[in-house]
């Protein structure tokens, strides 16, 4: 038995127009999708497009594609629930939503569904791309819907230009309700239901560091925070972004010690350099916040523990604004105390045992000279080490392959084997992560830290000074930096190519910005001052609903005359007499509502003489209602130019 064809009453016109606005739904929520598992379900979606063409697909092959698309999400995401694992269901069932697509009624349910794609993408992304495409699809599925009806209505489509007067229409119907709903309605700290977090983390500064794991992240070129200075800028050796700051190791993993959350940060002696800035982070699924060294105090909505390291109390799911001063330490003011000393010394026993013999051999040529096996070891590396990306996982020793055999690598091999080097030889010692650098966009004035520039370095204890930071991956002899992500992400790309695309994207970062400022970041705070040009300091959330309330009634009643409006001069001609009649009503001679046309032209008439105002009425009356075969461009034409005649008197 052959499969059924598609029904008569669905045109192939329409069916078209059906899977094009389905596409552009569907695009938005892919393009938040991990990439291999959008390009599975761009992939099924075309094909059964391709497939169902002219015929209904059998269902148990329908079937294979529903488990097929399970599947291929299970691959991807595992069978951990998240805001993504459902995106990324709605978006396989809708890829696959054609294969029934027989009927009038199968396409609108396919634009219906369609339409909760690009919504859906807004749990993943709130940025202007989501939205301008979220928009675009919005649009082609009313005008697919058009199209529809006037197939439901065996009339011919319209033309363009009146197709995209009923779109405006309709959009011009809900903007002021939906604006007023955007800058007044009270905004809520908390979602009205739970919505479970994403299944794919988003990356970010982890609480641990180990081989091999911060490839992924520093090969990510996207902005991690955007930084705006109020006075003075830091000179680029001061840029180091502090964050995690890992003491514990078990001779592979570097990790935080998270007792050191409950305790405060010890007391310091600050310099004359202060900084004031402000960061607007980008969501991640972690709470680990960063700042200039050193913070003078955590900011609301944060703590700042022992080391100086500032944590949000909330994930950072969305855009955070974070504002914050900074300045250096010259000295700390109480000595380590003894557990503080023991796990900044503390090694696990077995391990590294040529980097051990090492440093013992140098702690006896400086005797207590702390300093001095800091420098020396800084030497060593200068003229020995070279920086590269490309590097073997390590062995159970992986600090003596580094440092003796290999002599070769990135931040992460640096500053964890600096650390062993200097613990093993007494001085306590610490890894730093977080980023390192930035670079200033010229159209916006701030500066851009991206997650490529994510860093390590560390910090040793020295007596009389405290804690003093130590960058073993800056002491790379320039000379031996063979491979950056830099030259990764720049390779085949000419000077003049790379400096217009460098531009390209700091214009488009700074508008991305802009769209942050005035949308993302949109708080109550900030809604309450759009009243302060009107004389109001505060209103209390009863009262700025009160407030709502009255742009709402305001926006439906003007629905409401927009739609009344449509519905009675939907036609053009008829719109082009009313208008005459508005030309007379300022002479005190409106036409009545039961008045006809014909008699309010004799009316008319009689009061003040204008025998074209009479032939217009004849002609107005037979291409109106008795259907003659009048040329309507001339009848129109005419009812636009004429004006009742200045010279007549009533």
């Amino acid at each position: 038995m052959t499969d059924p064809v598609l029904p008569p009453d669905l045109p192939r016109s329409a069916r078209d127009w059906s899977l094009a606005s389905a596409a552009l739904g569907l695009l938005p929520l892919l393009l938040q999708l991990p990439d291999a598992l959008a390009a599975v379900i761009a992939a099924v979606a075309i094909g059964t497009a391709l497939a169902s063409r002219g015929r209904v697909l059998p269902a148990p092959l329908r079937v294979l594609l529903v488990l097929a698309m399970l599947g291929a999400i299970y691959w991807q995401m595992g069978a951990r629930p998240g805001r993504d694992t459902g995106c990324a269901l709605l978006a396989a069932m809708l890829a696959i939503k054609s294969s029934e697509l027989r009927s009038l009624r199968d396409a609108r349910s396919l634009l219906g569904f369609a339409l909760f794609a690009p919504f859906a993408a807004f749990l993943l992304d709130q940025g202007p791309l989501t939205l301008a495409l979220a928009m675009l699809a919005a649009l082609t599925a009313l005008l697919a819907l058009q199209r529809l009806a006037h197939v439901e209505g065996q009339a011919a489509p319209p033309a363009a230009r009146g197709q995209a007067r009923g779109i405006a229409r309709l959009v011009a119907l809900g903007l002021p309700l939906a604006l007023a709903a955007f800058w007044l309605f009270p905004r809520l700290s908390e979602p009205l239901w739970g919505i479970p977090e994403r299944a794919v983390s988003k990356p970010g500064l982890s609480d641990s560091m180990e081989p091999g794991t911060w490839l992924d992240l520093m090969a990510d070129d996207t902005p991690a925070l955007r930084v705006q200075f109020f006075g003075a800028v830091p000179a680029p050796s001061q840029r180091y972004w502090r964050g995690p700051v890992m003491t514990r190791f078990d001779g592979r993993r570097w990790q935080q010690d998270r007792s050191l959350d409950r305790r405060p940060p010890p007391q310091v002696t600050h310099g004359a350099t202060r900084w004031d800035y402000q960061i607007d982070y980008e969501p991640t699924d972690r709470r680990q916040l960063v700042a200039l060294d050193l913070p003078l105090a955590a900011p609301p909505g944060s703590e700042l523990n022992a080391d100086h390291s500032l944590r949000s109390r909330a994930p950072l799911a969305s855009l955070t604004r974070w504002r914050l001063q900074s300045s250096p330490a010259t000295a700390y003011s109480q000595p380590l105390t003894p557990y503080q000393r023991q796990l900044a010394l503390a090694l696990p026993a077995g391990f590294n045992p040529r980097t051990a013999a090492l440093a013992r051999a140098w702690r006896r040529d400086a005797g207590q000279d702390d300093a001095a096996i800091v420098q020396r070891a800084l030497d060593w590396i200068g003229q020995r080490f070279a920086y590269t990306l490309d590097t073997p996982l390590p062995g159970r020793d992986g600090v003596d392959e580094f440092l003796f055999d290999h002599q070769a690598g990135f931040c992460e091999h640096f500053s964890g084997s600096f650390v062993v080097l200097m613990r093993n030889a007494g001085i306590p010692a610490r890894v730093v992560t977080g980023f390192a650098g930035g670079v200033r966009n010229r159209y916006g004035n701030y500066w851009v830290v991206r997650r490529m520039d994510a860093h390590a370095w560390t910090e040793v204890w020295l007596d009389g000074r405290g804690w003093v930071r130590v960058d073993p991956t800056a002491a790379v002899a320039p000379e031996r930096v063979y491979d950056t992500l830099e030259d990764r992400l720049g390779a085949g790309a000419d000077g003049g190519l790379q400096s217009r695309w460098l531009q390209a994207g700091e214009l488009g970062d700074w508008l991305r910005r802009g769209w942050n400022d005035m949308v993302l970041s949109f708080d109550a705070n900030r809604q309450q001052q759009l009243l302060r040009p009107l004389g109001i300091e505060r209103l209390e959330p009863s009262q700025l609903i009160a407030v709502f309330m009255v742009f709402a009634l305001a926006a439906l009643g003007w629905m409401a005359w927009l739609l009344a409006r449509g519905e009675r001069e939907r036609d053009p001609l008829l719109r082009a007499w009313h208008r005459v009649n508005r030309r007379y009503a300022r002479y005190g001679l409106a036409r009545a509502p039961a008045e006809t046309a014909g008699d309010w032209a004799r009316r008319v008439h009689a009061q003040r003489p204008d025998p074209a105002l009479l032939a217009l009425s004849v002609r107005f009356v037979h291409a109106r209602y008795a259907g003659a075969d009048v040329d309507l461009a001339s009848l129109l034409r005419d009812l636009r130019r004429h004006r009742p005649n200045p010279g007549a008197s009533s």
